[in-house]
Protein backbone atom coordinates (compact mmCIF):
# COMPACT_ATOMS: atom_id res chain seq x y z
CA UNK A 1 0.00 0.00 0.00
CA UNK A 2 1.52 3.81 -0.82
CA UNK A 3 1.17 6.64 1.50
CA UNK A 4 0.78 9.68 -0.91
CA UNK A 5 1.22 11.70 1.85
CA UNK A 6 4.52 13.71 2.43
CA UNK A 7 5.77 10.81 5.44
CA UNK A 8 5.73 7.86 2.33
CA UNK A 9 4.82 5.44 5.37
CA UNK A 10 3.93 2.82 3.00
CA UNK A 11 2.43 -0.37 3.94
CA UNK A 12 2.80 -4.12 3.45
CA UNK A 13 -0.45 -6.38 4.06
CA UNK A 14 0.18 -9.56 5.73
CA UNK A 15 -2.06 -13.15 5.33
CA UNK A 16 -3.67 -11.56 2.39
CA UNK A 17 -6.43 -10.11 4.01
CA UNK A 18 -9.57 -9.36 2.30
CA UNK A 19 -9.79 -6.49 -0.42
CA UNK A 20 -11.97 -5.35 -3.88
CA UNK A 21 -14.33 -4.15 -0.64
CA UNK A 22 -16.70 -1.15 -0.39
CA UNK A 23 -15.37 1.51 1.83
CA UNK A 24 -17.05 4.12 3.64
CA UNK A 25 -18.27 6.32 0.73
CA UNK A 26 -19.47 3.58 -1.23
CA UNK A 27 -22.72 4.92 -2.42
CA UNK A 28 -23.98 1.44 -4.38
CA UNK A 29 -23.54 3.06 -8.05
CA UNK A 30 -20.97 1.05 -8.79
CA UNK A 31 -20.38 -2.81 -8.32
CA UNK A 32 -17.08 -3.46 -9.95
CA UNK A 33 -14.14 -2.00 -7.64
CA UNK A 34 -11.76 -1.83 -10.75
CA UNK A 35 -14.84 1.19 -12.29
CA UNK A 36 -14.90 3.34 -8.50
CA UNK A 37 -11.54 2.18 -7.10
CA UNK A 38 -12.02 5.76 -4.78
CA UNK A 39 -15.35 4.11 -3.18
CA UNK A 40 -13.12 0.96 -2.58
CA UNK A 41 -10.51 2.36 -0.40
CA UNK A 42 -11.64 -0.18 2.37
CA UNK A 43 -9.26 -3.70 3.60
CA UNK A 44 -10.79 -5.98 5.57
CA UNK A 45 -8.32 -7.63 8.08
CA UNK A 46 -9.62 -10.95 10.24
CA UNK A 47 -7.38 -12.11 13.29
CA UNK A 48 -7.80 -15.40 11.63
CA UNK A 49 -6.70 -14.86 8.07
CA UNK A 50 -3.64 -16.82 7.06
CA UNK A 51 -1.78 -17.55 3.78
CA UNK A 52 1.59 -19.13 4.76
CA UNK A 53 1.98 -20.21 7.98
CA UNK A 54 5.71 -19.62 7.29
CA UNK A 55 7.13 -22.66 9.04
CA UNK A 56 10.80 -24.06 8.27
CA UNK A 57 10.86 -27.38 6.68
CA UNK A 58 11.75 -30.22 8.89
CA UNK A 59 11.58 -32.61 6.27
CA UNK A 60 12.29 -33.62 2.64
CA UNK A 61 12.44 -35.94 -0.05
CA UNK A 62 12.99 -36.49 -3.34
CA UNK A 63 10.81 -38.16 -5.90
CA UNK A 64 12.70 -40.44 -8.04
CA UNK A 65 12.91 -39.64 -11.54
CA UNK A 66 11.41 -42.61 -12.81
CA UNK A 67 8.31 -42.56 -9.95
CA UNK A 68 5.30 -43.46 -11.39
CA UNK A 69 2.55 -40.85 -11.78
CA UNK A 70 -0.35 -41.37 -9.03
CA UNK A 71 -1.56 -39.74 -5.53
CA UNK A 72 1.03 -40.72 -2.95
CA UNK A 73 0.74 -39.55 0.99
CA UNK A 74 3.66 -39.44 3.17
CA UNK A 75 2.79 -40.51 6.67
CA UNK A 76 3.91 -39.35 10.13
CA UNK A 77 3.61 -41.11 12.89
CA UNK A 78 3.91 -39.21 16.95
CA UNK A 79 4.48 -41.28 19.81
CA UNK A 80 1.54 -41.33 20.57
CA UNK A 81 -2.06 -40.19 18.49
CA UNK A 82 -3.33 -40.91 15.28
CA UNK A 83 -1.24 -40.68 12.33
CA UNK A 84 -1.12 -37.57 9.93
CA UNK A 85 -0.93 -37.86 6.44
CA UNK A 86 0.61 -35.50 3.62
CA UNK A 87 -0.61 -36.16 0.63
CA UNK A 88 1.17 -35.22 -2.68
CA UNK A 89 0.46 -36.06 -6.53
CA UNK A 90 3.43 -37.12 -8.92
CA UNK A 91 2.61 -35.39 -12.48
CA UNK A 92 4.25 -37.20 -15.50
CA UNK A 93 6.99 -36.17 -16.66
CA UNK A 94 6.84 -33.22 -19.30
CA UNK A 95 6.23 -32.47 -22.23
CA UNK A 96 4.67 -36.38 -23.99
CA UNK A 97 2.32 -37.67 -21.27
CA UNK A 98 3.52 -41.47 -20.11
CA UNK A 99 -0.45 -43.52 -20.20
CA UNK A 100 -3.61 -42.89 -22.78
CA UNK A 101 -5.89 -41.73 -19.36
CA UNK A 102 -5.46 -38.78 -17.26
CA UNK A 103 -7.05 -38.47 -13.94
CA UNK A 104 -7.96 -34.95 -13.42
CA UNK A 105 -7.71 -34.32 -9.31
CA UNK A 106 -9.59 -32.00 -7.85
CA UNK A 107 -6.90 -29.62 -5.95
CA UNK A 108 -8.83 -26.06 -6.22
CA UNK A 109 -12.12 -28.10 -4.32
CA UNK A 110 -9.70 -29.76 -2.36
CA UNK A 111 -8.05 -26.78 -1.39
CA UNK A 112 -11.48 -24.82 -1.13
CA UNK A 113 -12.67 -28.00 1.72
CA UNK A 114 -9.43 -27.87 3.52
CA UNK A 115 -9.75 -27.27 7.59
CA UNK A 116 -13.55 -27.49 6.81
CA UNK A 117 -15.28 -27.07 10.04
CA UNK A 118 -18.51 -25.60 9.61
CA UNK A 119 -20.04 -29.05 10.64
CA UNK A 120 -18.98 -27.95 13.94
CA UNK A 121 -20.85 -24.89 14.00
CA UNK A 122 -23.55 -24.56 16.53
CA UNK A 123 -26.82 -25.20 15.82
CA UNK A 124 -29.44 -28.14 14.03
CA UNK A 125 -26.76 -30.05 11.53
CA UNK A 126 -28.85 -33.37 11.81
CA UNK A 127 -31.56 -31.50 10.33
CA UNK A 128 -29.34 -30.41 6.76
CA UNK A 129 -27.42 -33.67 6.43
CA UNK A 130 -30.22 -35.57 7.58
CA UNK A 131 -28.63 -38.04 9.89
CA UNK A 132 -26.60 -37.08 13.27
CA UNK A 133 -23.30 -35.52 12.57
CA UNK A 134 -20.23 -37.55 13.84
CA UNK A 135 -17.56 -35.89 15.18
CA UNK A 136 -13.86 -37.62 14.65
CA UNK A 137 -10.33 -36.47 15.93
CA UNK A 138 -9.79 -34.13 13.07
CA UNK A 139 -12.80 -32.08 14.02
CA UNK A 140 -11.48 -31.50 17.71
CA UNK A 141 -8.49 -30.33 15.69
CA UNK A 142 -9.83 -27.87 14.08
CA UNK A 143 -12.13 -26.45 16.45
CA UNK A 144 -9.21 -26.10 19.04
CA UNK A 145 -6.71 -24.53 16.69
CA UNK A 146 -8.57 -21.76 14.44
CA UNK A 147 -4.82 -20.51 13.88
CA UNK A 148 -4.89 -23.06 11.03
CA UNK A 149 -7.39 -21.48 9.12
CA UNK A 150 -10.69 -22.38 7.97
CA UNK A 151 -12.23 -23.48 4.40
CA UNK A 152 -14.04 -21.82 2.40
CA UNK A 153 -17.03 -22.66 3.90
CA UNK A 154 -16.20 -21.26 7.30
CA UNK A 155 -16.39 -17.69 8.22
CA UNK A 156 -14.08 -15.72 10.32
CA UNK A 157 -14.32 -14.70 13.57
CA UNK A 158 -16.61 -11.53 12.81
CA UNK A 159 -19.28 -13.51 10.94
CA UNK A 160 -18.01 -12.08 7.40
CA UNK A 161 -17.07 -15.32 4.90
CA UNK A 162 -13.92 -17.16 4.17
CA UNK A 163 -12.93 -16.02 0.44
CA UNK A 164 -9.18 -17.16 0.91
CA UNK A 165 -7.87 -20.16 1.13
CA UNK A 166 -4.09 -21.29 0.71
CA UNK A 167 -2.07 -24.81 0.73
CA UNK A 168 0.87 -22.85 2.53
CA UNK A 169 -0.19 -24.01 6.21
CA UNK A 170 -1.10 -27.34 7.92
CA UNK A 171 -4.10 -29.34 6.60
CA UNK A 172 -5.41 -31.93 7.84
CA UNK A 173 -8.58 -33.10 6.57
CA UNK A 174 -6.82 -33.82 3.09
CA UNK A 175 -6.41 -37.12 3.17
CA UNK A 176 -6.55 -41.17 2.69
CA UNK A 177 -8.42 -41.52 5.50
CA UNK A 178 -11.56 -39.72 6.20
CA UNK A 179 -14.93 -39.81 5.54
CA UNK A 180 -15.93 -40.44 2.00
CA UNK A 181 -16.04 -37.14 -0.05
CA UNK A 182 -13.94 -35.54 -2.50
CA UNK A 183 -9.86 -36.92 -2.24
CA UNK A 184 -11.16 -40.29 -0.20
CA UNK A 185 -14.13 -40.86 -2.34
CA UNK A 186 -11.74 -40.01 -5.85
CA UNK A 187 -9.51 -42.80 -4.60
CA UNK A 188 -12.21 -45.37 -5.44
CA UNK A 189 -11.79 -44.11 -8.96
CA UNK A 190 -8.08 -44.91 -8.96
CA UNK A 191 -8.93 -48.32 -7.10
CA UNK A 192 -10.70 -49.59 -10.19
CA UNK A 193 -8.39 -48.18 -12.33
CA UNK A 194 -5.71 -50.22 -10.85
CA UNK A 195 -8.09 -53.17 -10.24
CA UNK A 196 -8.21 -53.11 -14.05
CA UNK A 197 -4.71 -52.97 -14.43
CA UNK A 198 -5.69 -49.16 -16.51
CA UNK A 199 -2.31 -46.94 -17.04
CA UNK A 200 -2.97 -43.68 -16.13
CA UNK A 201 -0.83 -40.14 -15.17
CA UNK A 202 -2.36 -38.05 -12.71
CA UNK A 203 -2.28 -34.08 -13.37
CA UNK A 204 -4.37 -31.91 -11.19
CA UNK A 205 -6.43 -28.31 -11.11
CA UNK A 206 -3.60 -26.32 -10.68
CA UNK A 207 -1.13 -27.75 -13.63
CA UNK A 208 -4.93 -27.42 -15.82
CA UNK A 209 -5.21 -23.78 -14.54
CA UNK A 210 -1.46 -22.56 -15.05
CA UNK A 211 -0.88 -24.80 -18.51
CA UNK A 212 -4.58 -25.19 -20.16
CA UNK A 213 -4.53 -26.74 -23.32
CA UNK A 214 -1.08 -28.62 -23.28
CA UNK A 215 -1.47 -30.17 -20.61
CA UNK A 216 -4.09 -32.66 -22.02
CA UNK A 217 -2.29 -32.36 -25.53
CA UNK A 218 -1.58 -36.61 -26.02
CA UNK A 219 -4.28 -37.84 -23.46
CA UNK A 220 -7.32 -40.17 -25.16
CA UNK A 221 -9.23 -40.04 -22.18
CA UNK A 222 -9.97 -37.76 -19.13
CA UNK A 223 -11.48 -38.52 -15.92
CA UNK A 224 -12.46 -35.94 -13.70
CA UNK A 225 -12.96 -36.82 -10.05
CA UNK A 226 -16.24 -37.21 -7.91
CA UNK A 227 -17.07 -33.66 -6.88
CA UNK A 228 -14.42 -30.94 -9.69
CA UNK A 229 -16.56 -28.30 -7.97
CA UNK A 230 -14.29 -25.26 -7.83
CA UNK A 231 -12.87 -24.14 -11.59
CA UNK A 232 -11.25 -21.07 -13.48
CA UNK A 233 -11.95 -19.86 -16.34
CA UNK A 234 -8.25 -21.36 -17.56
CA UNK A 235 -9.27 -24.57 -16.83
CA UNK A 236 -12.83 -24.63 -18.40
CA UNK A 237 -11.22 -23.29 -20.89
CA UNK A 238 -8.51 -25.97 -21.78
CA UNK A 239 -11.49 -28.55 -20.81
CA UNK A 240 -13.42 -26.85 -24.04
CA UNK A 241 -10.50 -26.88 -26.18
CA UNK A 242 -9.99 -30.47 -25.30
CA UNK A 243 -13.29 -31.38 -26.41
CA UNK A 244 -12.97 -29.49 -29.57
CA UNK A 245 -9.90 -31.09 -31.23
CA UNK A 246 -11.34 -34.53 -30.24
CA UNK A 247 -10.89 -35.29 -26.80
CA UNK A 248 -12.68 -37.90 -24.64
CA UNK A 249 -14.20 -36.55 -21.27
CA UNK A 250 -15.78 -38.68 -18.74
CA UNK A 251 -16.99 -37.02 -15.32
CA UNK A 252 -17.38 -39.04 -12.99
CA UNK A 253 -19.36 -37.03 -10.51
CA UNK A 254 -21.69 -34.78 -8.95
CA UNK A 255 -21.72 -30.35 -8.46
CA UNK A 256 -18.90 -30.24 -10.88
CA UNK A 257 -17.81 -26.38 -12.32
CA UNK A 258 -20.10 -25.06 -10.43
CA UNK A 259 -18.17 -21.75 -8.61
CA UNK A 260 -15.85 -19.52 -10.37
CA UNK A 261 -12.51 -19.17 -8.48
CA UNK A 262 -8.87 -17.38 -9.48
CA UNK A 263 -5.70 -17.92 -8.29
CA UNK A 264 -3.58 -14.51 -7.03
CA UNK A 265 -0.71 -14.21 -9.14
CA UNK A 266 0.93 -12.45 -5.69
CA UNK A 267 0.18 -14.97 -3.89
CA UNK A 268 1.14 -18.47 -5.11
CA UNK A 269 -0.82 -21.13 -3.61
CA UNK A 270 -3.84 -19.64 -3.34
CA UNK A 271 -7.65 -19.14 -4.10
CA UNK A 272 -9.90 -16.79 -4.44
CA UNK A 273 -13.47 -17.24 -4.15
CA UNK A 274 -16.58 -14.46 -4.14
CA UNK A 275 -19.77 -16.42 -3.68
CA UNK A 276 -22.20 -14.07 -5.12
CA UNK A 277 -25.66 -13.59 -5.68
CA UNK A 278 -26.93 -17.32 -6.11
CA UNK A 279 -26.08 -20.37 -5.45
CA UNK A 280 -26.03 -23.30 -2.42
CA UNK A 281 -23.81 -21.34 -0.33
CA UNK A 282 -22.58 -21.44 3.29
CA UNK A 283 -22.17 -17.94 2.87
CA UNK A 284 -23.07 -15.14 1.62
CA UNK A 285 -20.96 -12.50 0.10
CA UNK A 286 -21.34 -8.75 0.77
CA UNK A 287 -23.13 -6.37 -1.37
CA UNK A 288 -20.89 -4.47 -3.70
CA UNK A 289 -17.82 -7.31 -3.09
CA UNK A 290 -18.86 -9.90 -6.08
CA UNK A 291 -16.01 -9.02 -7.95
CA UNK A 292 -12.21 -11.24 -7.43
CA UNK A 293 -9.69 -8.80 -5.77
CA UNK A 294 -7.13 -10.90 -7.89
CA UNK A 295 -7.96 -10.82 -11.15
CA UNK A 296 -11.26 -8.44 -11.57
CA UNK A 297 -13.14 -11.36 -12.44
CA UNK A 298 -16.65 -11.24 -11.33
CA UNK A 299 -17.15 -14.25 -8.99
CA UNK A 300 -19.88 -16.74 -8.07
CA UNK A 301 -21.50 -19.15 -10.26
CA UNK A 302 -20.52 -19.94 -13.37
CA UNK A 303 -24.30 -20.49 -14.28
CA UNK A 304 -25.07 -17.03 -13.74
CA UNK A 305 -22.48 -16.10 -16.32
CA UNK A 306 -23.36 -17.85 -19.15
CA UNK A 307 -21.31 -20.86 -18.58
CA UNK A 308 -23.40 -23.40 -16.79
CA UNK A 309 -21.77 -27.14 -16.59
CA UNK A 310 -24.31 -28.48 -18.59
CA UNK A 311 -22.50 -26.64 -22.20
CA UNK A 312 -19.54 -29.09 -20.59
CA UNK A 313 -20.84 -32.26 -19.35
CA UNK A 314 -24.63 -32.29 -20.20
CA UNK A 315 -25.49 -31.67 -16.24
CA UNK A 316 -25.78 -29.32 -13.84
CA UNK A 317 -26.52 -29.32 -10.05
CA UNK A 318 -29.74 -29.75 -9.02
CA UNK A 319 -29.95 -31.35 -5.78
CA UNK A 320 -28.38 -33.03 -2.47
CA UNK A 321 -29.11 -34.73 0.30
CA UNK A 322 -27.12 -36.12 2.53
CA UNK A 323 -29.11 -39.21 4.30
CA UNK A 324 -28.71 -42.56 1.87
CA UNK A 325 -27.74 -42.95 -2.09
CA UNK A 326 -30.25 -44.68 -4.42
CA UNK A 327 -29.95 -46.01 -7.58
CA UNK A 328 -30.15 -45.37 -11.50
CA UNK A 329 -33.27 -46.45 -13.57
CA UNK A 330 -32.28 -47.41 -17.64
CA UNK A 331 -34.37 -45.02 -19.76
CA UNK A 332 -35.17 -45.74 -23.62
CA UNK A 333 -32.93 -43.85 -24.41
CA UNK A 334 -30.30 -46.17 -23.11
CA UNK A 335 -31.39 -48.82 -26.43
CA UNK A 336 -30.38 -46.45 -28.48
CA UNK A 337 -27.70 -48.02 -30.81
CA UNK A 338 -26.01 -44.91 -30.34
CA UNK A 339 -25.89 -46.37 -26.46
CA UNK A 340 -25.16 -49.73 -27.70
CA UNK A 341 -21.97 -49.82 -26.34
CA UNK A 342 -22.40 -48.58 -23.36
CA UNK A 343 -24.94 -51.49 -21.76
CA UNK A 344 -22.77 -53.74 -24.13
CA UNK A 345 -23.44 -57.29 -21.18
CA UNK A 346 -25.61 -55.20 -18.66
CA UNK A 347 -29.12 -56.84 -18.42
CA UNK A 348 -30.05 -54.80 -15.16
CA UNK A 349 -33.03 -52.03 -15.50
CA UNK A 350 -31.76 -50.65 -12.26
CA UNK A 351 -28.41 -49.74 -11.79
CA UNK A 352 -26.27 -49.27 -8.80
CA UNK A 353 -28.24 -49.98 -5.50
CA UNK A 354 -25.22 -50.57 -3.63
CA UNK A 355 -22.36 -48.85 -2.93
CA UNK A 356 -19.91 -47.39 -0.01
CA UNK A 357 -20.98 -43.47 -0.26
CA UNK A 358 -24.35 -43.78 1.69
CA UNK A 359 -25.27 -47.11 0.08
CA UNK A 360 -26.06 -46.68 -3.71
CA UNK A 361 -24.09 -45.00 -6.78
CA UNK A 362 -26.50 -41.93 -6.87
CA UNK A 363 -26.59 -40.21 -3.98
CA UNK A 364 -25.03 -36.88 -1.93
CA UNK A 365 -25.21 -34.03 -4.77
CA UNK A 366 -26.93 -34.87 -8.03
CA UNK A 367 -26.91 -33.08 -11.78
CA UNK A 368 -29.76 -33.26 -14.30
CA UNK A 369 -29.99 -32.54 -17.93
CA UNK A 370 -31.71 -29.38 -18.99
CA UNK A 371 -31.12 -28.11 -22.46
CA UNK A 372 -32.12 -24.43 -21.26
CA UNK A 373 -28.36 -24.30 -19.43
CA UNK A 374 -26.58 -25.58 -22.15
CA UNK A 375 -27.04 -29.49 -22.74
CA UNK A 376 -26.97 -30.85 -26.15
CA UNK A 377 -30.47 -31.34 -27.32
CA UNK A 378 -28.46 -34.59 -29.42
CA UNK A 379 -27.55 -35.95 -26.16
CA UNK A 380 -28.64 -39.01 -24.74
CA UNK A 381 -29.89 -39.17 -21.02
CA UNK A 382 -29.29 -43.10 -20.77
CA UNK A 383 -30.21 -43.34 -16.67
CA UNK A 384 -31.98 -41.25 -13.95
CA UNK A 385 -32.02 -41.99 -10.45
CA UNK A 386 -34.91 -42.35 -8.66
CA UNK A 387 -36.41 -42.83 -4.96
CA UNK A 388 -34.63 -40.04 -3.27
CA UNK A 389 -35.89 -39.04 0.18
CA UNK A 390 -37.13 -35.77 1.47
CA UNK A 391 -33.67 -35.25 3.13
CA UNK A 392 -32.80 -34.47 -0.93
CA UNK A 393 -34.23 -31.14 -2.02
CA UNK A 394 -33.86 -28.77 -4.70
CA UNK A 395 -30.41 -26.13 -4.80
CA UNK A 396 -31.07 -22.60 -4.76
CA UNK A 397 -30.60 -21.71 -8.23
CA UNK A 398 -33.41 -24.58 -9.47
CA UNK A 399 -36.39 -22.48 -7.91
CA UNK A 400 -37.69 -19.13 -8.30
CA UNK A 401 -40.23 -19.42 -5.81
CA UNK A 402 -40.29 -21.59 -2.93
CA UNK A 403 -43.14 -24.55 -3.21
CA UNK A 404 -44.53 -27.64 -1.34
CA UNK A 405 -42.80 -30.54 -2.76
CA UNK A 406 -39.79 -29.63 -3.52
CA UNK A 407 -37.71 -32.26 -2.00
CA UNK A 408 -36.86 -35.78 -3.36
CA UNK A 409 -39.64 -38.15 -2.56
CA UNK A 410 -41.95 -35.74 -4.46
CA UNK A 411 -40.19 -33.62 -7.22
CA UNK A 412 -39.03 -35.59 -10.12
CA UNK A 413 -37.09 -32.47 -10.69
CA UNK A 414 -34.70 -34.11 -8.00
CA UNK A 415 -32.51 -36.77 -9.82
CA UNK A 416 -29.33 -37.63 -10.99
CA UNK A 417 -28.82 -37.87 -14.85
CA UNK A 418 -26.37 -40.57 -16.53
CA UNK A 419 -25.29 -38.71 -20.18
CA UNK A 420 -23.82 -39.31 -22.79
CA UNK A 421 -23.15 -36.97 -26.00
CA UNK A 422 -21.14 -36.93 -29.05
CA UNK A 423 -19.14 -33.88 -29.41
CA UNK A 424 -18.50 -32.05 -32.75
CA UNK A 425 -15.33 -31.99 -32.66
CA UNK A 426 -15.24 -35.74 -33.09
CA UNK A 427 -14.79 -37.00 -29.48
CA UNK A 428 -17.24 -37.34 -26.78
CA UNK A 429 -18.62 -36.99 -23.04
CA UNK A 430 -19.92 -39.60 -20.43
CA UNK A 431 -21.65 -37.73 -17.58
CA UNK A 432 -22.99 -39.67 -14.01
CA UNK A 433 -24.64 -36.81 -12.30
CA UNK A 434 -23.53 -38.11 -8.60
CA UNK A 435 -20.84 -37.75 -6.42
CA UNK A 436 -21.83 -40.90 -4.68
CA UNK A 437 -21.36 -43.09 -8.42
CA UNK A 438 -17.23 -44.27 -7.69
CA UNK A 439 -18.22 -45.55 -4.49
CA UNK A 440 -19.95 -48.00 -6.31
CA UNK A 441 -17.16 -49.31 -8.76
CA UNK A 442 -15.73 -51.88 -6.57
CA UNK A 443 -18.57 -53.78 -5.25
CA UNK A 444 -18.74 -57.45 -5.44
CA UNK A 445 -15.26 -57.75 -6.25
CA UNK A 446 -15.21 -54.94 -9.32
CA UNK A 447 -18.29 -57.80 -10.74
CA UNK A 448 -21.19 -55.08 -10.58
CA UNK A 449 -23.36 -53.37 -13.62
CA UNK A 450 -21.80 -49.90 -12.47
CA UNK A 451 -18.44 -51.12 -12.86
CA UNK A 452 -18.46 -52.86 -16.12
CA UNK A 453 -20.95 -49.89 -17.39
CA UNK A 454 -17.96 -47.57 -16.47
CA UNK A 455 -15.71 -50.13 -18.27
CA UNK A 456 -17.59 -49.88 -21.24
CA UNK A 457 -17.09 -46.12 -21.84
CA UNK A 458 -13.49 -45.95 -21.20
CA UNK A 459 -12.64 -48.78 -24.06
CA UNK A 460 -14.88 -46.92 -26.00
CA UNK A 461 -13.10 -43.22 -25.27
CA UNK A 462 -10.12 -45.09 -25.86
CA UNK A 463 -10.49 -46.10 -29.42
CA UNK A 464 -9.63 -43.80 -31.85
CA UNK A 465 -12.60 -44.30 -34.21
CA UNK A 466 -14.31 -41.14 -34.50
CA UNK A 467 -17.62 -40.11 -32.44
CA UNK A 468 -20.12 -38.66 -35.30
CA UNK A 469 -22.43 -36.01 -33.65
CA UNK A 470 -26.24 -37.07 -35.20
Amino acid sequence: MSDRSPNLLHGRTVNAPKRAVTGHNWDGTEMDWRRAPQQYGAVHFHDDDLYDAGWRPSLSMTVPADARSGVYALRLEADSGPAFWVVFYVRPPRPAPRAPVAFLASTATYLCYSNYRARMRPGPAELYIGALPVVDTTDLLLMHHPELGGSTYDTHSDGSGVCHVSRLRPIVNTRPTGRLWNLFLDLCLLDWLEAHDQPYDVVTDDDLHTEGLPLLDGYSVVLTGCHPEYCSREMLDALAAYLARGGRLMYMGGNGFYWRVSYPAAHPGMLELRRAEDGTRAWVESTGEYYHSSTGEYGGLWRRQGRAPNALVGVGFVAQGFDRSSFYRRTPASRDPRARFIFDGIEDEALGDFGVAWGGAAGLELDAFNPSLGSPAWALVVASSEDHSNAFQLVNEEMNVSFAGADGQFSPAVRADMVFYEHPGGGAVFSTGSIAYVGSLAHRGYDNAISRLTLNVLRRFLDATPFATP
